[in-house]
């Protein structure tokens, strides 16, 4: 199925025009937005790290707009979060280390993502110095105390309640975790099966604090397809294939997790999390790239190595002259045009894609209520 295949009703596509809004007395701004997760939602708290998983360097950033400079994002330009915020009329979100976060900055939201975590504390532990999942809770909840003492407590409640959040985390506990090295302590603890149904456990507990720190709308991402990135074709995949372990790993944890989700809104009693099958919108051009104006979803536009799919992306890498043919940027992470094309379909797409519904149905409802 391609990307853009489906709309929301005429009805509630007219409301869209007043999407986003929240009504603070005479003044009208954006809806804040929330950004948790791993290196496909960084957009640079890293930077303030102590850690090797960066992108601060040259070539990243080359089509980021205005500055064309690496801003943190592992991308080449914007990434997922920069292009939902533009959907919401808003600008993008800074992250939460950084210095410019404050005053009415803080009102847009932040990002609290940071590149090499997992679900669990263990994944992504060569890294060091990073902000685990249970770390950018702690931040949201501090964040939530320094906005109280600019508006006031029953204000950043609700602006924290009208938000849109956006979590992204789990690719990596897999690849940096289960399958990092061969018979990686996880491995040798849990077959997959057990290990897919154990994350999803610890993922329940994440979006169970959440939702109890005030996130009212949730977009969950499920993973990509882990055994395909340009790193993995290098490394584990036969004759360009897809690397079987790491696409049935895949293939277990995304139904795994839409089904949690679905169980955590009837338990809450109304559809706060939504799961965002971006793995299925990843494979769409994946599998077909030229459908999409790709030329190849294989080799990664930035690195070295078979399929440009050894290490991230440096100074010194092999750089393609035309992004907009990638599907793939650095050796694990797409493109700013693979973005888009995720992004449309969150907008946009059907059941398939959004369960249970896509963000323009969201944001629409959400302004008929506000």
């Amino acid at each position: 199925m391609a990307v853009l295949s489906s709309f929301a009703p005429l009805a509630i596509l007219s409301c869209v025009l007043v999407i986003g809004i929240i009504v603070s007395g005479a003044e009208a701004r954006p809806r804040a937005f929330f950004v948790f997760g791993d290196s496909l939602v960084d957009n640079g708290n890293n930077n303030y790290l102590a850690t090797t998983a960066r992108a601060d360097a040259p070539p990243y950033g080359i089509d980021y707009a205005p500055s064309h400079r690496p801003t943190g994002r592992f991308s080449n330009g914007y990434n997922i979060p920069d292009l939902i915020s533009q959907k919401l009329g808003a600008e993008s979100t800074l992250p939460y280390l950084s210095p410019e976060l404050r005053g009415n900055k803080l009102l847009v939201g932040a990002n609290f993502a940071s590149a090499g975590i997992g679900i669990l504390n263990d994944t992504g532990i060569q890294f060091v110095n990073v902000i685990r999942m249970y770390r950018q809770l702690e931040y949201f909840q501090e964040y939530q105390n320094r906005v109280s003492g600019i508006i006031g407590a029953s204000q950043a409640k609700s602006l924290v309640n009208q938000a849109l959040v956006l979590i992204t985390v789990g690719g990596n506990d897999f690849v940096n975790n289960y399958y990092l090295v061969p018979n990686s302590a996880r491995s040798r603890q849990y077959p997959l099966p057990q290990y897919v149904t154990y994350l999803i456990s610890e993922y329940q507990k994440l979006l169970q604090k959440l939702y109890d720190l005030g996130a009212r709308r949730v977009l969950v991402t499920g993973t990509g397809p882990l055994g395909c990135v340009p790193s993995e074709l290098a490394q584990r995949g036969r004759n360009g294939q897809c690397a079987p372990e790491l696409q049935r790993a895949a293939a277990l944890f995304n139904p795994q997790l839409e089904q949690m989700l679905l169980q955590l809104n009837r338990k809450i009693g109304r559809d706060v999390f939504i799961a965002a099958n971006t793995g299925k919108a990843h494979n769409d051009f994946v599998s077909n790239p030229q459908q999409f104006g790709f030329v190849t979803s294989k080799v990664a536009c930035c690195g070295q190595g078979p399929y440009n799919g050894l290490g991230l992306c440096t100074p010194l890498s092999n750089l393609c002259p035309n992004r907009e043919q990638y599907a793939f940027w650095d050796a694990f992470h797409p493109s700013e045009k693979a973005n888009r094309l995720i992004v449309e379909e969150i907008m946009s797409g059907s059941k398939a894609y959004m369960n249970p519904m896509n963000l323009s149905t969201i944001l629409a409802l959400d302004a008929i209520a506000t």
